[in-house]
């Protein structure tokens, strides 16, 4: 039972999608740009891991010392997420148009949960190095649970193309895959032995809080059929906004805090 649009002349719908999806991904294409030439590129995310020593006695009695792996530029990290919906946006209204509408006729849109899978896991990677989380072990699994959590809205709308009745299973799944990455941010963030994050942080936290978890709501709205959301494409419209605005206002509050210079 996939979330079907109510058909109203479809070739001019479409088009006023198209030129839409044109103009967010400029606008996101513009924002990445934008980053890479002002970031401050001296400010950096240093990823760690520990290892165990039975050298030292097993079981082990303190944890032992983070070691350095890498670091990693904050701008590029920005940029990339920003880079990503651009081009995800350009690609299916200019090489991918005919495949992208087909599958909104069905009620699915395959481009839109790969892209948030890498975009939105990489956002979490970002708000992770602010609160400090820098085990790189912890960070591959933050980053994969919540691409898992994307996966599932794929799963989602496909499986309930052969339902009669609208399947929650995918859903509830991909809200549990979802939720375990933010519990082990708010940990981090309110510093589960003491902690003191930057105010800007705050924000950050507020902001992008409230835009992923507007997601599944208009994922519940669209297959409830409430209102306008009955209609697949005006789901759609709201999924790019609020895409939009959340990765705008992560990019330009980590600037502020971290990247001015």
């Amino acid at each position: 039972m996939g979330v079907k649009f109510v058909d109203a002349t479809e070739e001019q719908k479409f088009a006023k999608l198209r030129k839409f999806n044109i103009g967010a991904g400029f606008l996101h294409l513009f924002q990445a740009i934008l980053m890479l030439v002002i970031a401050n590129y001296a400010v950096t995310m240093t990823f760690t891991t520990s290892f165990l020593d039975a050298a030292n006695g097993y079981p082990p009695t303190i944890p032992s010392v983070p070691t350095e792996l890498f670091t990693v530029a904050v701008g590029p990290m920005v940029a990339l997420f920003l880079l990503l919906s651009a081009i995800a946006h350009l690609s299916v209204s200019t090489y991918g148009y005919n495949w992208y509408v087909k599958n909104l006729k069905m009620g699915i849109n395959k481009a839109r949960w790969f892209e948030y899978a890498l975009s939105s896991s990489i956002m979490l990677v970002v708000i992770a190095w602010l609160v400090g989380m820098f085990d790189f072990v912890s960070i591959l699994l933050l980053f994969c649970l919540n691409a898992c959590m994307n996966l599932f809205g794929y799963m989602m709308e496909l499986h309930n193309q052969t339902t009669k009745k609208t399947d929650w299973t995918a859903f509830n799944f991909g809200c549990f895959a979802g939720l375990i990455p933010w519990v082990a941010l708010l940990m981090y963030f309110f510093g589960v032995s003491g902690g003191s994050p930057p105010t800007f942080v705050y924000g950050i936290f507020a902001s992008i809080i409230i835009c992923f978890n507007v997601f599944p709501v208009i994922m519940v709205l669209q297959y409830k059929k409430v209102g306008k959301f009955k209609d697949y494409l005006y789901g759609e419209y709201w999924y790019i906004i609020l895409s939009l605005v959340a990765k705008t206002l992560l990019a330009w509050q980590v600037f502020s805090g971290t990247l001015v210079g």
